[in-house]
């Protein structure tokens, strides 16, 4: 009978069983998806705080344009609130209770309307599908700033800048920002 070494004898070579493989394929998959996940909610957050530096911008807009008026029109006093019959855009503004619009209503500047939003140069801002500005104003106590009193019943205004974005896929325009400040005059 023949003997054989059992060093001659040819090793078998190891590799991976089927189930480490599989583990190995868990693992990493198990990384990639965490990565993702990841990758999308950061995408998410840059998406939503670019909306609000950008509403915020828009609200500003509105403070700067309206930063030297006057709360009252110049020539015709406190004879009309909104503006003045003969004011039929926004380069006639000369008062802050024109931008309140007809009957203490509000104005709404939009993309969707065709006349904003608005820069403080008075100028459409191209390319700003989506977003609208809202101005109210409004007289307040001089005493009492929280108290608003009748259209004209004092110099003091409080002007309010309601700034939207509706998206695509969204149904409804959702507030962004509120931007608000007291017009003494």
């Amino acid at each position: 009978m023949l003997q054989r070494n059992a060093s001659l004898r040819p090793r078998p070579t190891r590799g991976f069983t089927l189930i480490e493989t599989a583990l190995a394929t868990v693992i990493v998959g198990t990384g990639v998806l965490a990565i993702v996940s990841a990758q999308q909610a950061f995408f998410l957050k840059n998406e939503w705080s670019t909306h609000a530096s950008i509403a915020e911008r828009l609200g500003n807009e509105f403070r700067e344009m309206t930063w030297r008026l006057p709360a009252h029109d110049p020539v015709t006093g406190t004879t009309f609130w909104g503006p003045e019959p003969d004011e039929l855009s926004i380069e006639d503004y000369d008062d802050l209770d024109d931008f309140d619009g007809e009957g203490g209503t509000g104005t709404v500047w939009s993309s969707a309307i065709g006349n904003g939003p608005l820069a403080a140069a008075r100028a459409v801002i191209t390319n700003m599908d989506g977003w609208s500005q809202e101005v109210t104003v409004e007289c307040v106590d001089p005493f009492d700033i929280v108290a608003v009193v009748d259209d004209n019943a004092t110099d003091m205004m409080r002007v309010l800048v309601t700034v939207r974005f509706q998206g695509v896929e969204e149904a409804t325009p959702r507030e962004m920002t509120r931007v608000s400040w007291i017009a003494p005059r």
